[in-house]
């Protein structure tokens, strides 16, 4: 829970939330793509590494109440057809939500066999007071220097209660462990900001310490899949390196982004030389990425919206335009194992149908001229002009005749057809993405698209950049 400062977060907007999460059930839900296998930590930051620079995995952080540890992404599925790439949860510290971290244990999980990278935070009591409570008080709460120097310093009884806290979460990230999952784990998170009871102690006896004992305490309990997240605010008086614990002890470097809408272009240098090479990312944001902004500084590895800003800051416009942006990664564009998850539809026989029409790829008039144009059509029962068969060699074939990207061109909205199969022919290859579910020409890069986002008998087919938009979404009959 976020609760923070007044001034600079936006209360939760109520507007049609319920209806859009009810409009989520005929979009793909977690789950149905191909799951991510069991994975080392280490092949995580190598891919937050390969991606520096082209590509940002789109993030949604889901607070309380941890009985619902789904509800902002699937908010942000409903506006957009996308799951985020990055889901985001919280270890709580409420009575009720902590008697409910199963939930969150089982919804990172499930989000992770979906194909989305997983990210827990830790709004942590105090060790001053019960190991659970609320926010104001508890979390957001302030602690004497010699109280915190308990805290660290072993034998007192701070420093055993506070041991026996991060007991009573290891449990539940041995379940992550156990089950292959990497965790970007960002504990004591805005180390430089006073509200919470760690923050705003520098040097090597503040907030670096405690994340250091923390590190070697979950170390020594075997939780090598935790990718250790360490976290300032953009607050204006920076000099963030003095509560950094250290190139060993940080793997990713990370931002949250309250002051100002996107970091400075300062904020921007700074945080990559602390990093020094380890990938940087925005922890916490209200504000959508813009295209201008993901241009200007385009070495974040993610950024994570936080829950109730996704609506509560940003219109339906701005967060479909910050999800069908080429250089952000959702669910099912994340590929860490650099397995290609694109391959030739699988061998076989079948329609062609979009998702968000309903209707099927039709060859318009069951016409066999070359250059007859291939279009959406109702569904019919069993005509030939919608019968697609996918033999070995890569390309889509109806009544004899292959799709076919019109001219081999490459631009937005070349028509797609159906010509003469010629062995080899680059316009006539396609590859499809089970998990995006979208039909891509390889030579090209573009992805097959109902022009105008049309969903009405005779709209055209034609490439597109490859944008998640639910008209370039297809299943394979």
């Amino acid at each position: 829970m976020r609760n923070p400062r007044s001034r600079r977060r936006i209360a939760m907007a109520t507007t049609a939330v319920a209806a859009l999460v009810l409009g989520a059930a005929m979009l793909k839900l977690p789950g149905t793509a191909d799951a991510f296998a069991a994975t080392p930590k280490s092949t995580v930051i190598n891919y937050l590494k390969s991606i520096t620079g082209t590509s940002v995995v789109s993030g949604q952080h889901n607070k309380e109440p941890a009985s619902a540890p789904l509800r902002y992404s699937q908010i942000a599925n409903a506006i957009t057809g996308q799951w985020p790439g990055l889901w985001g949860g919280d270890m709580m510290f409420n009575p009720a939500d902590v008697a409910n971290r199963q939930n969150v244990i089982n919804q990172a999980k499930a989000q992770w066999s979906a194909g989305s990278l997983v990210a827990l935070t830790w709004h942590a009591c105090s060790p001053t007071v019960g190991s659970t409570c609320a926010f104001d008080g508890g979390v957001k709460t302030t602690i004497t220097n010699a109280q915190f120097q308990d805290i660290v310093t072993g034998g007192t009884a701070l420093n055993t209660t506070w041991r026996n806290r991060m007991a009573e979460v290891v449990p539940y990230l041995k379940q992550l462990k156990d089950a292959g999952v990497p965790v970007l784990w960002r504990p004591f998170h805005e180390m430089n900001e006073s509200w919470n009871w760690w923050g705003n102690r520098p040097g090597t006896n503040g907030g670096a310490k405690i994340y250091q004992q923390m590190r070697d305490y979950f170390d020594s309990q075997g939780l090598d899949n935790l990718i250790w997240v360490w976290n300032v605010q953009d607050n204006p008086n920076a000099n963030w390196a003095q509560y950094y614990p250290g190139s060993s002890y940080a793997d990713v470097v990370s931002l949250d982004a309250w002051y100002k809408n996107y970091p400075s272009a300062a904020d921007y240098a700074q945080i990559q030389t602390i990093a020094a090479g380890k990938p940087i990312a925005i922890a916490e944001m209200g504000k959508v990425p813009t295209a201008a902004f993901l241009s200007s500084q385009p070495k974040w590895a993610y950024f994570m919206i936080w829950s109730e800003q996704l609506q509560g800051s940003n219109t339906n416009a701005e967060i479909q335009a910050s999800y069908f942006l080429p250089r952000v990664l959702n669910q099912g564009e994340i590929n860490v194992s650099g397995t290609p998850t694109t391959t030739p539809p699988a061998a076989g026989a079948g329609k062609i149908k979009g998702v968000a029409s309903g209707r099927c790829a039709d060859v318009a008039g069951a016409n066999t001229t070359n250059g007859t144009a291939v279009q959406l059509y109702t569904c019919d029962a069993g005509g030939n002009a919608q019968q697609w068969t996918r033999p070995s060699d890569g390309t889509l074939r109806a009544l004899g005749k292959c799709l076919d990207v019109a001219g081999g061109v490459n631009a937005d909205g070349t028509k797609a057809q159906i010509w003469d199969c010629t062995a080899g022919s680059a316009n006539q290859q396609w590859t499809y993405n089970t998990t995006a579910q979208t039909v891509t020409n390889p030579a090209t890069g573009k992805c097959l698209d109902a022009s105008g986002q049309g969903t009405a008998d005779g709209t055209r087919l034609q490439i597109w950049t490859c944008n998640g938009q639910s008209n370039q979404r297809w299943t394979l009959g």
